[in-house]
């Protein structure tokens, strides 16, 4: 969940996303797959815990009036951590992931920083992941679902404890599209903060080490993406 360090930020507000999942076979994957294995044999060593599961980028991004159209191919871990740390080389492919944004009752953005053994240690954003193969129901993909799964498996926040928004904001960062969803919790942010930590420490290996609040940009760090201070600006402008 990178982009070109200085690469400008698009935000686009949609009512609808519409993902269709289409089998392709990604040139870069095919044509560097032993450099692709090597380089995440040496990424394990540094991160034992790296695990090479299947995941799904994004192709063909388009905006039809008010819908947010794209197609997903399967791929694997390695190949898109290689294409991230190497400049994310060749054109027409995304990372598409979805994030929840985790928004208190007083406007605070509850955000998340990811624990040294994660491929993104040290980042700061909000609940989010690469789609798997596991969202994908009649060639459709659910980045609404997969949202909510790792909103839950990071935080331990579930569905019952905030309101999804119904529209979508689409941050397009070079090669990563972050999908927001706003959830609003009924509690104020300093609240939600102390559940998630609490939850945080019921986790054998947590994937987040902290919880930071954002109320505007001048909450912003160096270590939050591009994208998340893009969309908060819009937000709180």
């Amino acid at each position: 969940m990178s982009a070109a360090p200085g690469t400008a930020a698009t935000v686009r507000e949609v009512g609808r996303l519409d993902f269709a999942f289409e089998p392709w076979d990604w040139p870069f994957a095919t044509a560097r797959r032993a450099d692709i294995d090597a380089h995440f044999a040496a990424a394990r060593v540094a991160r034992p815990e790296l695990f090479n599961g299947r995941i799904l980028l994004l192709r063909a991004p388009r905006h039809e009036g008010d819908v947010f159209r794209a197609s997903y191919f399967e791929s694997d871990f390695a190949s898109l951590l290689a294409w991230r740390d190497w400049g994310f080389p060749g054109t027409g492919v995304y990372n598409g992931f979805g994030m929840g944004a985790l928004r208190g009752s007083d406007g605070v953005f509850v955000l998340g920083e990811m624990a040294a053994h994660t491929a993104n240690a040290g980042r700061i954003y909000f609940p989010a992941g690469t789609p798997e193969p596991g969202d994908v129901a009649r060639n459709r993909v659910d980045i609404a679902g997969s949202v909510t799964r790792e909103v839950e498996e990071e935080t331990g926040l579930t569905r019952a404890d905030y309101l999804a928004a119904a529209r979508w904001h689409c941050v397009e960062t070079g090669a990563s599209i972050a999908l927001m969803r706003i959830l609003d919790c009924a509690e104020p942010g300093e609240a939600v903060k102390r559940r998630i930590e609490a939850a945080l420490r019921t986790q054998p290996a947590p994937e987040l080490a902290a919880i930071h609040l954002v109320r505007d940009r001048r909450d912003f760090l160096p270590s939050m993406p591009g994208f998340v201070t893009a969309f908060i600006d819009a937000m709180t402008e």
